[in-house]
Formats: structure tokens, C-alpha cells, sequence
């Protein structure tokens, strides 16, 4: 066996050079003494070349062998490998101006020859060419003991000098485009997408932010500039190093959870994956949390199936003060809400309930009913349209006076709408220095919906199902008519946003009054019932959650006061008795019960889900009780129950 440290050089060098023609791929392995490949090096392999292919043979390992330039010199090196070539002219020449010899691959390489700057190629140190179609550029030991190796501890340092490996102060580097590769419109192959998933480079950036004492490490475009200033001080700041290291780390992180994301899809998994990453990048820092002494951030979701999937996330601000974090609370709540409605729609909101709900053609007359439903909740609220906001209406929302007194002019903290006209965003912005004006899109259907509780989350599908996707059933003795069936779906759809114990008070596409946020469900309708006033003779009352009690309880005093539709979800077990006091009441008011099937709230309580959840099937029934207004003759009654498993 021949160690390449042998004490016959000659021997070494061309037992070697042999071997290295007929195994490519360690080229390089005569830096090494201590080689595991040593014992392949045998005298056989020598006698296949003649004198003078030997001696060529040694002269081209002698010309092969790394350059003293590289070698622990004192040398300031620096390491760029880029997709995002962005300012890398400003780069390459301030490191070049500082004394830096700059080493680069492919692209990036030249890219900087093509700006006059001066570069070596990768090649030049590993001795080994790029392959594997790009694969294989920068694993290589010259590479990474150039940026592993401790410049405190002196084995390091022989060790690197003992195989002439030069060291690496400054490494720039950033990945494949696998998420916008991944999320493109035009789609991607499977293929495609794992040769968007980058390797080598992640490979860097963990190895130079691991040594971030010795190595700098810079993978975001912005901190090109903070870096240069940082060199040209000479100055030595461990926290400057260690945030590089940070956001290093932070952005492998997230780039692996993107592929992470994007193969669980492939691989036909469970909407629930077994783990789950979810990176989250700031969009601003907040003046305070939901109380004054409490400090806050807000942060924008990076996965996958949050891109290009609408919410106030994304909402673009044209004007106003910064957004507080009860200003997103409200402002998600009202977008959400009014993004429910197909017909032009405006809704108030107030703390994160919707006081005001108006659908009509006309949107002035919509915005105008919305406010009046509960004016002096909607003063300092968010008003938020699903049609686009013109000059007109612009108008009608900066004089429009408080129907409390036809004086005050209203005045609101948020106006959220799809879209704006230039002329309404000027009218709009007369109004107040302070009114922030977000223009915002939909949120695509099938989100997941994560909350959390203290020491984790919880995760379900968002709640997209609407009324008209959900089959009625008639539970007592009459049938309701068209309009009554419509003004129940409408007050359904506003308690589904209203925070339970919730009650809404609707009629004629347009919410009356609303109870919300009470300890029990009679205090929440007695709430409502105040704000609806007269109006209440003959509308629809939706619950999000069924009463415990019908007799002397809220089902009674909705229909003495006039109630035609109560719209509940069943699961009481005095469901029967609301379906009796629905029928007594019916000799006066021709009452009638529908149940409605396949509807869930994400605020039902948890004593109905133990009754919906039976042998691995889910039928969530929900009971509505329906009457009229109109005196229709008794008797003839009808009873329908349809089943329905999800």
C-alpha cells in the first residue's frame, strides 16, 4: 500500500497521477496524506503508461496542484453564487475595491466578468469541473474547509494549510426560485420542481452562518449595502454577524418548508400533515398590541397555499395612518364578512363583529342601511364594500351624517374595498389624514384555518359552505314562502360572523339588530331584539348555536315579539319543545320549522359536535324555524327531514 505522503515523492506522484486518469472523481485526492482511497494506488496501475505518459502525467498533477493563492496566505477571499443576481455589480466591485478575491460559479461568475469585475472560478480551486447538470459545483472540501475551518484553532488552520485550502471571510449566496418555480401560474412538472430544489447552496449558507465568528454570510439583497459599510470600518461586531447568521438560518428554514409544503401535496397526504411549518415573514412592526403594553408585530404567511390567495394580508394601503393590531383584527373581520355576499354589499364592524349588514343594488342605499342597523356602534368602525368604491359613493362615505342625529358626520378608522376609482380615492383621502384605505381580494375557498391556544394550534378547514349550498328541510306545520326562506339564509350568513353567543335580526337583505358576545343566548337576543325595534314584526332571527330552552326562553319571546323566522342549529335535547312552541305560536302568526342540513359554524359549541360525530360519520343537522308575517289558513301543515353525510 502507498500513503501520497510517502517518502519516495516521485513514486507518489506517479502511482497518483495514474490513478487519477482512470477515476475522475478523486482528482484531487494528492492533497491528502492521511486519503481512505490510499490503498487503491497499487504499482500495477503504472505499468499501463509508458515513460512519457508518466512524465506528462506528473507535470500536469505539478501544474493541478492549488495555487499558494489559495493556500492560508492572508488572502481576503469571498464566495458569490447567486440566482438572484440583483445589485451584483454593486457587490462584486465594493468587494473588489476592499482587496477581496472574489471566487464565483456559473452564472454568477459571469455576470461579474461581464461588470469588470475579476473572479475565480470554483473550478480553479476545486480542480474539479461542474456536472451532474449542475448538481455537483461547490460539495467539495476546498469549498467547505475554506468556510468550516475555525480560525482560533490552530489544527484548523494546519490542516487547511497542509492540503492548501484557502479560508473564506465573506460568503453571498441565495437559492433556486423553487417557490415562485412551484407557484407560477402556468404550472410545473414533478420533475421540474425537484430540480428547482437547491442543494449546494443550502449547503453553503448553513456551513459559513455555523461559523459566523470567522465567516460573514449575507443572503438577502438588502443587506449588500449594511455589509460593505461593515467591511469598510474594519470593525469586529459579533451581533452584525450573528443576525447574518440568523437570517441565514431563517431563510433555509423557510425555503424548506416551501419544499416541505409542495411534496406533502405531491404525495396525495392528508389536508393534516403529520408536522407542519409555517413561515412567517414581517410586514411591520406594530405601535402596540391589542393593549397598550403589550408590543406587536404583524407577519404575512409564506406557504404555498397562501400565495395569491387573497386576505387583508395582502391588502395594499393607499392611505391613512399605520394599521394597529385591532385595525387588522376589525379589518379581516368586516373583508370577510362582506367577501360572503354576491349582491353589492356593505358591512360595519365594530371590535370584530359586523353591527351593520345591507345588500341592495344600489350601494349607496346598502351603505346607508348598514349604518343605520346600529349607528352609534358604527362611529369608529370599518366599513368594508364588495363592489368597487367611485366618486360617488367616495362622497356618500366622507359627508354621510349619523342617522342618531342627521348632524355628525360619520367618521370611521377603515374603509376596505376590491377596488377603487382615482377620483374615489382623492374624495376619500378629503376626508381624513387618518382613514386608512385598504384595497384588498378575496380569499380563495379551502384555506386552512389555524388558531391558537396556549402550547399549540388548532387546525381546521376554513368555513366556505354558504346557505345556498345547504338543503332545507320544513319541521313544523307550514311551508315557508320565498321571501321568508331568503331573509332566513341572509340572517344566517351574518351570524355566522357575529362572535357567539350570537344572535341576528334580519329582514329584506338587510340586518337589523345583532346580539353578540353575551354569557347566555337570551341576553344576546333581548340585545338584538332592542336594536331591531318594530322592524322585528315578521323577520328572520338566526343563532349560531340552539337554545337549551324554548318555553319562557328565547324561542318564546322571539315569537311574542314578532319574530317570523328563527334559524337555529339542533342538537338541543329540547329541540322538540322549540318545534312546540314554534306550532302553539302558529295559531297566531302561522309559524313553521325547517331544518337545514350540512351547515357547520366554526363557533358551534362542543356539546353538539359529541352529538354530530357518531361510527365515523358526520350529519350535522341544523334546525330552522320559520313563520310569517302573512296569516295563512291552518291546518295541512308538512314535515320533511332530509339527511345529509359529509
Amino acid at each position: 500500500m502507498l500513503s501520497i505522503a510517502s517518502s519516495n515523492n516521485s513514486v507518489a506522484v506517479v502511482k497518483a497521477a495514474s490513478f487519477r486518469s482512470l477515476c475522475p472523481a478523486i482528482r484531487c485526492l494528492n492533497q491528502f496524506a492521511d486519503c481512505p482511497f490510499k490503498h487503491l494506488f497499487s504499482a500495477r496501475y503504472c505499468r499501463l503508461y509508458s515513460h512519457s505518459q508518466v512524465k506528462a502525467m506528473a507535470e500536469a498533477l505539478t501544474t493541478a496542484t492549488p495555487d499558494s493563492k489559495f493556500s492560508v496566505s492572508g488572502k481576503k477571499q469571498a464566495l458569490i453564487s447567486l440566482s438572484d443576481k440583483k445589485d451584483l455589480d454593486l457587490l462584486g466591485k465594493g468587494l473588489q475595491d476592499l482587496g477581496y478575491t472574489i471566487v464565483s460559479t456559473g452564472g454568477t461568475a459571469s455576470t461579474l466578468s461581464n461588470s469588470g469585475v475579476s473572479v475565480t472560478k470554483v473550478e480553479e480551486l476545486t480542480h474539479f469541473p461542474e456536472m451532474l447538470d449542475g448538481r455537483v459545483k461547490t460539495l467539495h472540501p476546498n469549498i467547505h474547509g475554506g468556510i468550516l475551518a475555525r480560525r482560533d484553532q490552530d489544527h484548523h488552520m494546519e490542516a487547511l494549510d497542509k492540503h492548501g485550502i484557502g479560508t473564506f471571510d465573506v460568503v453571498v449566496v441565495n437559492l433556486y426560485p423553487f417557490y415562485s418555480k412551484v407557484s407560477s401560474s402556468s404550472g410545473i412538472s414533478f420533475d421540474d420542481g425537484i430540480e428547482n430544489i437547491d442543494i449546494g447552496g443550502p449547503a453553503m449558507i448553513r456551513a459559513a452562518a455555523k461559523n459566523h465568528k470567522d465567516v460573514l454570510i449575507v443572503v438577502d439583497t438588502e443587506d449588500y449595502p449594511a455589509l460593505l459599510d461593515y467591511l469598510k470600518g474594519k470593525q469586529d461586531d459579533p451581533l452584525f454577524r450573528r443576525k447574518l447568521a440568523w437570517k441565514a438560518f431563517q431563510h433555509v428554514a423557510s425555503y424548506d418548508s416551501a419544499v416541505s409544503e409542495w411534496l406533502w401535496k405531491q404525495s396525495g397526504g392528508d389536508k393534516f400533515p403529520p408536522s407542519l411549518t409555517v413561515p412567517l415573514s414581517i410586514k411591520s412592526s406594530l405601535r402596540y398590541g391589542e393593549n397598550p403594553h403589550q408590543k406587536a408585530a404583524f407577519y404575512v404567511d409564506k406557504s404555498l397555499a397562501e400565495f395569491n390567495a387573497g386576505g387583508i394580508a395582502t391588502a395594499v394601503q393607499h392611505h391613512g395612518k399605520e394599521m394597529s393590531y385591532n385595525n387588522y383584527l376589525d379589518a379581516d373581520a368586516a373583508w370577510n364578512c362582506v367577501c360572503e355576499f354576491s349582491k353589492p354589499t356593505c358591512v360595519v364592524v365594530k371590535h370584530t363583529n359586523p353591527c351593520g349588514v345591507a345588500s341592495r343594488e344600489n350601494i349607496i342605499e346598502a351603505y346607508r342601511l348598514a349604518v343605520k342597523a346600529d349607528p352609534v356602534s358604527a362611529f369608529g368602525g370599518i366599513v368594508a364594500f364588495n363592489v368597487e368604491v367611485d366618486e360617488t359613493l367616495a362622497w356618500d362615505i366622507r359627508e354621510f351624517r349619523s342617522p342618531t342625529d342627521g348632524e355628525t358626520r360619520m367618521f370611521y378608522e377603515i374603509v376596505v374595498a376590491p377596488k377603487y376609482t382615482e377620483k374615489g380615492l382623492e374624495v376619500l383621502r378629503g376626508k381624513s389624514k387618518t382613514l386608512r384605505i385598504l384595497e384588498a381580494s378575496k380569499n380563495n375557498v379551502g384555506k386552512l384555518s389555524l388558531r391558537q391556544v396556549g402550547g399549540g394550534w388548532l387546525a381546521q378547514d376554513s368555513d366556505d359552505l354558504t346557505p345556498e349550498e345547504i338543503q332545507f328541510k320544513v319541521m313544523t306545520e307550514r311551508t315557508p314562502q320565498d321571501n321568508e326562506l331568503a331573509d332566513a339564509q341572509f340572517a344566517w350568513l351574518c351570524v355566522k360572523h357575529v362572535k357567539s353567543n350570537a344572535i341576528v335580526i334580519a329582514k329584506n337583505n338587510c340586518m337589523l339588530g345583532m346580539g353578540s358576545g353575551q354569557p347566555n343566548r337570551l341576553e344576546s337576543l333581548r340585545i338584538a331584539l332592542r336594536k331591531a325595534g318594530e322592524e322585528v314584526k315578521g323577520a328572520a332571527l338566526a343563532s349560531d348555536a340552539f337554545f337549551p330552552f324554548a318555553w319562557k326562553d328565547a324561542v318564546e319571546e322571539a315569537c311574542e315579539s314578532g319574530v317570523g323566522v328563527i334559524a337555529e342549529p339542533g342538537g338541543s335535547i329540547r329541540d322538540g319543545d322549540a318545534v312546540d312552541c314554534c306550532n302553539k305560536d302558529l295559531e297566531c302568526s302561522n309559524l313553521a320549522m325547517l331544518a337545514k342540513q350540512g351547515w357547520r359554524i366554526a363557533t358551534l359549541q362542543a356539546s353538539l359536535f359529541s352529538k354530530l360525530l357518531k361510527g365515523g360519520i358526520f350529519a350535522a343537522h341544523l334546525l330552522f324555524m320559520l313563520s310569517w308575517e302573512q296569516i295563512l289558513p291552518s291546518g295541512g301543515g308538512v314535515y320533511l327531514r332530509v339527511e345529509e353525510f359529509a
